[in-house]
């Protein structure tokens, strides 16, 4: 059985994620980890399934012998860091990030805090699909281990994102709003800005288990633009459930592209010579005026497999020390070793700060190509490679296109980029059509 998708595990609570999923993946990775390994980090987003699964994967690695620290509801980016900078073994982040609630998920980093490579995961997919295996490493007596719960580490983490931050700078006369999406960021994101010396008005800070994402967050910025707008704010940031996403408002209550994003921080990170071997990673779902961009004042661009992960592999095999993803995914691999949007949010208003510009004249260096991006649910996963001779014959020449799976939910990805919007809106039809014939939908 397959459990690992593009980014951890990740399914539907109390139907494809169980108590027992949480304990067999708790001891397929203690197993797999278990030779250097005494002491494991958990934290989690604010889903009111997180419960039950920490409670599974904490009963697994103790029984393993394991010394547990649970720290509650902090970003995905924060057990990367603080799994590293608590000299733990291992980091396990329990969240679906921009996911509906009902949704869960579990993710690894190791002690570096990296997350698994995919030979990682095939390895911990054979131990979770060995009953025998999984039965033979039980401690008794004394052997077994311990857990607790640490809940001040919150402090750490904003050190860290702080220190990122110019320190000849400040966010004095800054307004800005904040939408945590009710999700793992509403404590540390506020407090970050704040004591940088922000105005801040935060907004969907109240989770209650059942909230995360819900019509707010970087899946749906629309009450984050009407906020901007009501508060007169310099900018706007919207997290999703588990803080490593990034969607930005500018002071006008535009939607800022990712793609933008990209290319205004990797010139301004030029510009201030931090730019690591002039280059930087995106992935195929990118923008072409993107790579034009970057083309014209000379920066390299690498494409990448979509995942933030895929990213930062590329990144490290160029030496880059920049790369994100068009879908909000943005890594300054000096400070983090994943997507981290609070991260991302300080360096675009320190940028801000230092140009002394609004954010709407600043965040918009290039006209974006027309795209269409489609999503189809499914039923079943039906080989790309076996209906790829017939659905090519659909596309024009002069059309950019991406179609794959999404690894995280039961879902084709259509993208198709051009010219002429049009054109690609018939194409994307004609697409849709053939694929919910060929694919049980």
């Amino acid at each position: 059985m397959k459990i690992f998708g593009t980014d951890g595990i990740r399914g539907e609570a109390g139907n494809n994620i169980t108590p027992f999923t949480a304990i067999r993946a708790g001891l397929a990775a203690g197993i797999y980890f278990k030779k250097n390994t005494n002491t494991i980090l958990i934290g989690k987003d604010t889903r009111r399934s997180g419960y039950m699964i920490e409670n599974g994967i904490v009963s697994a690695l103790t029984s393993l012998g394991y010394n547990v620290i649970q720290i509650g509801p902090m970003p995905t980016p924060a057990i990367a860091f603080l799994t590293e900078d608590m000299r733990c073994d291992v980091g396990i982040m329990i969240s679906a990030s921009h996911n509906p609630y009902y949704d869960n998920g579990i993710k690894f980093f190791d002690s570096r805090g990296y997350k698994l490579d995919e030979n990682k995961e095939e390895e911990i997919e054979k131990i979770y699909n060995n009953l025998d295996i999984l039965r033979a490493h039980f401690k008794t007596k004394k052997e077994i281990g311990s857990s607790k719960r640490i809940d001040d580490v919150i402090g750490r983490y904003i050190v860290h994102i702080k220190n990122s931050f110019p320190k000849n700078l400040n966010l004095k006369n800054i307004k800005i709003v904040i939408d945590t999406a009710n999700g793992a960021g509403y404590k540390v994101a506020p407090i970050i800005f704040s004591e940088l010396g922000a105005e801040v008005v935060t907004i969907n800070n109240t989770p209650n288990g059942y909230n995360i994402n819900e019509s707010c967050g970087a899946m749906h910025p629309e009450s984050l633009s009407k906020k901007v707008l009501e508060t007169n704010a310099d900018i706007g940031f919207a997290l999703d459930g588990d803080a490593d996403r990034l969607v930005v408002v500018d002071n006008k209550g535009k939607v800022i592209n990712g793609d933008k994003l990209l290319g205004t921080l990797a010139i301004y990170l030029k510009k201030q010579k931090m730019l690591k071997n002039n280059g930087i990673v995106t992935t195929i779902m990118s923008n072409i005026a993107l790579e034009k961009f970057l083309i014209k004042n000379k920066i390299n661009l690498v494409r990448s497999n979509v995942g933030d992960k895929f990213v930062l592999e590329s990144m490290i095999k160029h030496s880059y020390n920049f790369g994100g993803e068009q879908s909000g995914h943005i890594i300054f691999s000096d400070y983090a070793k994943t997507g981290d949007g609070i991260l991302s949010a300080l360096q675009i208003v320190s940028l801000m700060v230092k140009m002394n510009k609004k954010s709407s004249e600043i965040l918009n260096p290039f006209f974006l190509y027309p795209q269409i991006l489609r999503n189809i649910n499914i039923s079943t996963k039906k080989p790309l490679e076996e209906m790829e001779c017939k659905y090519k014959k659909l596309i024009p020449q002069d059309i950019r296109y991406v179609i794959r799976y999404s690894g995280t939910e039961n879902k084709l990805r259509i993208l198709l980029e051009g010219k002429d919007k049009k054109n690609l809106e018939s194409s994307m039809n004609e697409l849709e059509e053939f694929f919910k014939k060929e694919i049980k939908c």
